[in-house]
């Protein structure tokens, strides 16, 4: 069964397809965003606001968003009630 995860603003990834979330205040991981701008496999789920961590998927998208890595942590976990399933499977 898959399962959802909010990654802030109401923006779901499936929770299988991830392979790490990481803080993007490091050297690399801004190597990392501006290289996949320029391969066109960046996904921007911050609405605007700061990035504070990056998701990396199998597919090797690569994932922002406004939510601190220990938040998402948290809910890949099960700790907070905004993970979803999806029923139709």
């Amino acid at each position: 069964m898959a399962k959802f995860i909010n990654i802030g603003f109401g923006n779901m990834v499936n929770t299988d397809k991830i392979i790490s979330v990481i803080s993007s205040d490091s050297a690399p991981a801004k190597r990392m965003i501006q290289h996949g701008k320029e391969q066109e496999t960046l996904i921007d789920a911050t609405q605007g606001r700061r990035t504070k961590s990056v998701l990396f998927t199998e597919q090797n998208q690569i994932i922002l968003s406004a939510l601190q890595p220990e938040t998402l942590a948290g809910r890949f976990n099960g700790g907070l009630e905004e993970v979803y399933y999806d029923t139709q499977e």
